[in-house]
């Protein structure tokens, strides 16, 4: 179960980044709204992160926290922010998920 909540902390740490790339165009109401949302998914990612190293350890727990959230946040930025798609950046993204899976097999 701590595991499934580890996916979803990693997935609350894409929100909070999403909501973050949002803002910077954002003006007025709008920037205080996306604001609200990076402030809701950091205490959500935090928390749920805290609650899921009571079992797993915390030098797995936060390795694969991090790779979820920096995998999803590349994913967005080519999806939605318009990244440029290289070789190179899918290479290593594809390494990064390689090594998440790892971390979970071995522990």
């Amino acid at each position: 179960m701590n595991w499934i909540i580890l996916i979803i902390a990693g997935c609350c740490e894409t929100g909070f980044t999403f909501c973050l790339g949002k803002a910077k165009d954002a003006v007025g109401t709008g920037w205080w709204l996306w604001m609200g949302g990076f402030l809701l998914f950091t205490i959500l990612s935090m928390s749920l992160l805290a609650k899921a190293t009571q079992t797993i350890p915390i030098g797995t727990a936060y390795p694969v926290w991090t790779g979820i959230g920096a995998v999803g946040t590349v994913l967005l930025g080519i999806f939605v922010f318009h990244e440029p798609t290289t070789f190179w950046r899918l290479f290593f993204i594809f390494s990064l998920i390689v090594s998440i899976i790892g971390l979970k097999a071995v522990s």
